[in-house]
C-alpha cells in the first residue's frame, strides 16, 4: 500500500455563504492530493504524459461528515490501496483538519489512456517499477 500526504489552506474564495468549504472545491483538493502523491513517486503528470499516457477520471465519489472553514490548513491523504494491474489506477483520499478529524473521504478512479490512440492502457513501466516496491513484502 502506498500512502502521501499533503496540505492545503483553505482560501475565502472556497467557502460558501455559510463559511463552509463549497464541496466542488473537493475535486480540486482531491487532484491536488494526486498530483502531489506521483510527484512524492518521483514523477508528474506532465512527465507521464511525455510517455504517451494520459489518465482521465472515470469515477468520484466523496461523502462529507464534516464541515471545513476558511484558513483551516487540510491534510490530503492519497492511498493506493491496490497495485494497478490494468487500464484502471483508483485513488482513495481523506481529508483532515488541523485537529486530526476526518471530514471528507473519497475515491478518484482514473484510466491509463493511450495519447495517441485513444485506447486503454496499462500505466508506464517506470512509473510501474517505482509503485510495486510498495506492495511486496
Amino acid at each position: 500500500m502506498y500512502t502521501s500526504s499533503t496540505q492545503i489552506r483553505v482560501r475565502y474564495a472556497e467557502t460558501d455563504q455559510m463559511n463552509v468549504v463549497y464541496h466542488g472545491n473537493y475535486a480540486q483538493y482531491f487532484e491536488v492530493g494526486r498530483a502531489e502523491s506521483i510527484r512524492q513517486l518521483g514523477f508528474t503528470y506532465k512527465e507521464l504524459e511525455a510517455m504517451g499516457v494520459i489518465m482521465p477520471i472515470v469515477e468520484l465519489q466523496t461523502k462529507f461528515l464534516r464541515p471545513a472553514h476558511y484558513d483551516d490548513l487540510l491534510t490530503i491523504k492519497t492511498t493506493l490501496k491496490e497495485l494497478p494491474e490494468d487500464h484502471r489506477i483508483e485513488f482513495h483520499q481523506e481529508v483532515y483538519n488541523e485537529s486530526e478529524k476526518l471530514l471528507t473521504i473519497g475515491k478518484v478512479v482514473l484510466y491509463f489512456i493511450n495519447a495517441a490512440t485513444k485506447e486503454k492502457t496499462t500505466m508506464p513501466e517506470a512509473f510501474r517499477a517505482r509503485v510495486v516496491s510498495y506492495f511486496t513484502l
